[in-house]
């Protein structure tokens, strides 16, 4: 009888919390599947079989810098969120608030006054006010414009003597610390109209572009190139670390995929997806099915998958969710759920398999949209969707996929890892 006291209490609060006001829960993993459980704690929890993220930045220890990461909600899609440092161009530094992303053209971008007349230019990068800035001429190795003529490296787009914008590509100093600045940073300033593609000032290229702030980190034996962790929520902090000590050295479980060439765009970072589970259990997807280049991308929010993959992903996820209420789809989104007035809810872990025997579970916050993150006890989609049928990628794993966990770059190792539930 004292074991069932306690079951009895916990029950009796699963039912009256909702007349509490109560909106904590409580999330764990258990046999393959993620737990949500309604809290009369004064935060959210999560436990299980990995231990619970945390609410400030964790960076690796010995790396050679490292900066926090903050998630911004998106505008037009709630719950979602871009990722955003602080750091700093010029002499003197100006501070600025910018993205990064894996995926680029080979080139930080950053938006540089003259601004055009209809957008706000107070949180633009000023080169004139800058004694370290060098322009870049046109017919250096360092321009990538081979049409620019004149005395910088400047590409100019008008329609119908309507100046669109201005991209010129320069050299200055950028800062990433008060100890970790690097001379001769190549970005390209963008101005009269054109503007990064994110709610920031910038974008930092970490891709694998000779010119990239990933190529020029300083390494040595036993670090990698640069290793992040997304934070989850607004609430928590992440961190962009460069140069940073690998975490098998430093006792973190990791799991590697090697990296491999595109001969068609040597800037990505291509791995291989070579199987999907979920609950614990491997789909049944033919190998050549999956074949194809896997990216890891940063400015998409959710992971694509074939139609053929996210077909058998999507039936096998909906067959063990029939006793929830489905809800209209969200978007591109069209596996929902509506979990409002429920005290407890499960889902099937979706684990993604890739080549070399790395298998990543994802979180709840990782598999799972939440419209409301600060609700997980109203609507929420499988945060999956297809590909395109033309799309030359095999999968593409999205922002939300890797949040909580630390992504590392080993470059020079040629492999990628993942160290889960970081941040």
């Amino acid at each position: 009888m004292a074991l069932a006291l306690p079951s009895l209490l916990f029950c009796l609060v699963l039912l009256v919390s909702p007349y509490l006001g109560c909106s904590y829960h409580t999330i764990y993993t258990h046999g393959g599947k993620h737990y949500a459980v309604r809290s009369l704690r004064g935060e959210d929890d999560n436990h299980g079989a990995a231990p619970a993220p945390a609410r400030g930045p964790s960076p690796p220890r010995g790396a050679w810098v490292s900066i926090p990461v903050r998630g911004d909600p998106k505008e037009a899609l709630p719950g979602a969120f871009q990722y955003h440092v602080v750091v700093g161009f010029g002499t003197p530094v100006q501070v600025v608030t910018v993205g990064f992303d894996t995926r680029t053209t080979g080139a930080t971008l950053l938006k540089c006054t003259p601004c055009a007349a209809t957008e706000p230019c107070d949180e633009a990068f000023e080169p004139s006010a800058s004694s370290s800035l060098v322009q870049i001429p046109c017919g250096s190795p360092d321009c990538p414009f081979h049409g620019c003529s004149g005395p910088s490296c400047t590409l100019s787009i008008s329609i119908n003597n309507t100046l669109l914008g201005n991209a010129t590509f320069v050299t200055d100093k950028l800062t990433l610390s008060g100890y970790a600045t690097m001379d001769k940073f190549r970005f390209a300033c963008l101005e009269a109209g054109f503007r990064p593609g994110d709610n920031s000032t910038g974008i930092l290229d970490l891709s694998r572009n000779s010119h990239s702030l990933a190529s020029r980190v300083p390494t040595f034996p036993g670090t990698v190139a640069f290793s992040y962790c997304l934070p989850s929520s607004a609430r928590t902090a992440g961190f962009l670390s460069l140069g940073a000590i690998k975490p098998e050295l430093s006792g973190r479980k990791v799991s590697y995929t090697p990296l491999r060439s595109n001969p068609g765009n040597g800037n990505l970072y291509v791995v291989d997806l070579v199987g999907v589970g979920l609950g614990g259990h491997d789909l049944s997807v033919p190998p050549t099915v999956l074949a194809g280049d896997t990216i890891v991308n940063l400015h998409r929010t959710f992971t694509y998958l074939r139609p053929e993959v996210y077909s058998a992903l999507r039936d096998n996820f909906r067959q063990q969710m029939t006793e929830y209420k489905p809800a209209p789809p969200l978007g591109e989104l069209d596996t929902c759920y509506n979990f409002t007035g429920r005290n407890f809810f499960a889902v099937p872990a979706v684990t993604l398999k890739f080549n070399g025997g790395a298998d990543v579970v994802m979180s709840m916050n990782g598999m799972m949209y939440f419209p409301d993150p600060s609700n997980h006890f109203s609507i929420a989609c499988l945060a999956f969707a297809a590909l395109p049928t033309n799309a030359p990628e095999a999968a593409v794993i999205g922002s939300r996929a890797q949040s909580s966990m630390e992504v590392v770059y080993d470059v020079h190792g040629g492999k990628i890892g993942f160290v889960p539930y970081r941040c």
